[in-house]
């Protein structure tokens, strides 16, 4: 095979663009200390890199999103626990003024002035804010739940954020439900029998349909054969006094504390013995709602943890994937640097001859 001199020229070319270039690389590799920098440097490595960063940023986003939904719960559970304090302490006086031993006219007078404060506390806590957003008014977060009389001015929807694909957590709870124990019966809606009074008047009116309607709950129960064990259990005053943890009706905590006002300032000692049951009520209603806003901080704080955890593997991988190896890339680029001066050496001597020198 004749081997021309163009030829020559050709390959001597070709190896020194080869060197070059693989030169070019090593050098790029070294000063961006990433293997990859392009997507024909590794196809496959590059779409496997690609998917992580992806997934890495929207783990990033979702953890933005626990983290309003988490400082939104912890300020209900805040609330909550408050509220749960202040109706304690309506139980403790309501205890301490249902007997003469301990009460009187005046005492209960006393009394219901500071059952009127916390009456007003309650209503303050329901109409909580977290920056400009109320805190239970479900979806109108720009209207205050709650007036002085206690009617619901807002919904029942809950606010829910993304925490990770095809998983939403709420991050509020209506105040229709921890206030006015609405969505703890079975259709959701709990329907009083009577009006709670707001007078002396109307005290002694309900004192009066009370006892008429125990009479009736009475005459019902004699019609029904007595079961064996719970379920022959049952709270007086039907319905509206069932234990919402145990799955019954709820309690209107408004009512319930200006029904206990009432009853002090008429200085009846019966109607303050009965709201205690309703206050007992009102209590375990709270703690249901604040067990339900734990039970999600809980499940957010694990949430957090796990994409915290896929955020650390999605960057391991990539790095895997993309990032150079320091010392070999060095290596490799002494071993380009000698190959690309032999290479030029050689070259040098092998287009050296030309027509030229033999025209001398």
């Amino acid at each position: 095979m004749r081997i021309a001199d163009k030829m020559a020229f050709n390959q001597v070319n070709q190896n020194l663009g080869k060197n070059r270039s693989d030169m070019s690389d090593l050098q790029n590799q070294a000063a961006t200390q990433k293997r990859i920098n392009k997507p024909s440097d590794d196809p496959l490595a590059s779409a496997r890199v690609l998917a992580a960063r992806t997934e890495e940023h929207g783990n990033a986003q979702f953890i933005k999103n626990i983290n309003t939904a988490k400082s939104f719960l912890e300020f209900s559970d805040q609330s909550l626990g408050e509220l749960s304090d202040i109706l304690v302490r309506a139980k403790e006086l309501a205890i301490s003024q249902s007997n003469d031993a301990s009460g009187n006219s005046e005492t209960r007078m006393v009394t219901a002035a500071e059952v009127e404060q916390i009456y007003n506390q309650a209503v303050q806590i329901g109409n909580r804010k977290l920056g400009e957003r109320y805190v239970f008014a479900g979806f109108k977060t720009q209207t205050a739940p709650f007036d002085h009389s206690g009617e619901y001015f807002g919904d029942d929807g809950d606010m829910k954020v993304q925490t990770q694909k095809d998983s939403f957590v709420a991050m509020n709870i209506a105040g229709n439900k921890v206030f006015l124990g609405r969505g703890l019966d079975g259709d959701g809606i709990v329907r009083p029998n009577y009006d709670t009074p707001t007078n002396v008047e109307s005290l002694k009116q309900f004192q009066g349909d009370e006892i008429q309607r125990q009479q009736q709950n009475r005459d019902v129960e004699q019609n029904f054969l007595p079961t064996r064990g719970p379920a022959s259990e049952r709270r007086q005053g039907g319905a509206d006094k069932r234990d919402p943890v145990t799955g019954g009706a709820g309690v209107n905590l408004f009512s319930t504390l200006r029904g206990l006002e009432v009853a002090l300032r008429a200085n009846d000692k019966e109607a303050v013995q009965e709201t205690l049951d309703t206050l007992d009520q009102a209590i375990s209603q709270v703690v249901l709602a604040r067990s339900e806003v734990g039970s999600r901080i809980m499940a957010v704080n694990n949430t957090s943890d796990s994409l915290q955890k896929a955020i650390v593997d999605n960057k391991t991988t990539a790095s895997q994937l993309e990032d150079a190896d320091a010392f070999q890339v060095i290596s490799d680029i002494n071993k380009t640097d000698s190959t690309l001066k032999a290479t030029l050496e050689t070259s040098g001597k092998l287009i050296q001859p030309s027509l030229l020198d033999f025209l001398r």
